[in-house]
């Protein structure tokens, strides 16, 4: 297996945001520079989260850092956008229907999970919690282990999720992941 540099993936929570979440974002481009952003906003209606993936994705090529949109697969087909994540249940439901992306990757939360989303052509999974988190309250941590576990059953990249600071980055950079997502930190920056 090739391993790729280390990535650092931005993830978008605008609720955490004191500012607009384009201007957060090109804070964050200025203090870190993600390898990519990810426009994960569940909460929004579909049009909602069409007119923010538009000032997003305009945003992230200003910026000319590569973005993905997360869960509304419609969105990125009418914005013609080539690359979206999908939570895994939404991946198992639609894994054929997203063939035509240049990328699709999705959450995973066992090894079984990564094993079955390579099978069914994942370009990359993101795998959690590591650490604890305040998205994920009273629910433990799957810890470093169960990273390992996972990199080592798949071929494809593998981004942790889940508690990531840079406190404990480079207990992430020590295993064979292919890099971190971070959501918290960086949206309050």
């Amino acid at each position: 297996m090739i391993m790729c540099t280390f990535k650092i993936i931005a993830v978008t929570n605008r609720r955490l945001c004191h500012r607009p979440l384009t201007e957060q974002l090109e804070r964050i481009a200025s203090v870190i520079r993600p390898d990519l952003v990810m426009l994960r906003e569940k909460d929004l209606s579909e049009e909602a989260y069409q007119d923010l993936a538009e000032k997003v994705t305009a945003c992230c090529m200003r910026l000319g850092i590569p973005c993905v949109l997360h869960t509304y697969a419609k969105v990125a087909r009418r914005l013609a956008w080539p690359a979206i994540h999908l939570p895994f249940t939404l991946f198992q439901e639609q894994w054929m229907e997203v063939k035509e992306f240049n990328a699709c990757g999705t959450s995973v939360h066992s090894v079984e999970d990564a094993v079955w989303a390579q099978e069914h052509n994942a370009a990359y999974v993101t795998a959690g919690h590591i650490f604890p988190t305040g998205c994920k309250p009273g629910l433990p941590p799957r810890g470093l282990d169960f990273l390992e576990k996972v990199c080592s059953a798949v071929d494809i990249p593998v981004y942790a999720i889940g508690g990531i600071t840079e406190k404990n980055l480079n207990l992430v950079r020590e295993t064979r992941a292919s890099g971190a997502c971070m959501m918290s930190n960086l949206m309050k920056i």
